[in-house]
């Protein structure tokens, strides 16, 4: 990460927001057990940086989807999540992102602990740090912090609120999301939704120096005019 970057990334530090404004009773478990190194998916890359994406996924879908009622995310024993931290994905300024750059250091069961209120799995937390945080910092200290000072920076919109809303669109959801964060442009706000229109994540889009930046028509995803659904689940 380039100098100026970092410095961009401070500043973010003292904009508004609350780390858990997406976990409801959130309650950390006493301890964890370790988790077992990353299995890559896919070939290394190592490539320049050129942009970034935050992706946040709303938590609600994923349980339903996935049919998980066990798990610290969906069973609802220590909490109930919106939107949760899936991952902060650096991306290559020409061609395919980098990915898998390094499965050590595996993050320690105290420091996963530490993150679960923003992402309530430790295996995601580890799988995010092997395959796409190790392209950008040499430690998994250094990949959380940076992706909880980015979380912290951001005022979620009330999804839950919303999903009540007669004919929603994906340009209300950015409405809200524009509404809660000023100083973010619609072209930096992407949005994935299912084939059916089930929203499943934000992804908002930064430049290199951590602003705001356009997503590419990929990350965009659907047109603001085309129709949304959000599983509400909470």
């Amino acid at each position: 990460m380039t100098r100026s970057g970092w410095a961009a990334l401070a500043a973010t530090a003292f904009m508004p927001g609350l780390a858990l404004a997406q976990a409801y009773q959130c309650q950390l478990p006493p301890r964890i057990a370790p988790v077992r190194p990353a299995v890559p998916s896919g070939p290394v890359r190592r490539t320049s940086i050129g942009a970034y994406t935050l992706a946040a996924s709303w938590s609600p879908d994923y349980c339903k989807t996935s049919g998980d009622t066990r798990s610290l995310q969906c069973s609802a024993k220590r909490g109930r999540f919106g939107f949760i931290l899936h991952g902060l994905w650096p991306e290559a300024a020409r061609g395919p992102s980098p990915q898998w750059c390094a499965l050590n250091p595996v993050p320690s069961p105290q420091l996963l602990r530490e993150h679960l209120c923003m992402t309530p799995s430790p295996g995601l937390l580890a799988h995010e740090w092997a395959k796409h945080g190790s392209c950008m910092v040499g430690t998994p200290e250094k990949y959380f912090r940076v992706s909880a000072i980015l979380w912290r920076s951001i005022h979620w919109p009330d999804a839950d609120r919303l999903s009540r809303r007669k004919d929603l669109t994906a340009g209300m959801l950015r409405d809200e999301f524009l509404a809660a964060n000023p100083g973010w442009k619609r072209e930096s706000v992407g949005i994935e939704a299912s084939r059916k229109g089930w929203l499943r994540e934000l992804r908002l889009c930064y430049r290199a120096d951590f602003r705001p930046g356009r997503c590419p028509p990929a990350r965009f995803g659907p047109a603001d005019t085309a129709p949304l659904k959000i599983w509400r689940g909470l």
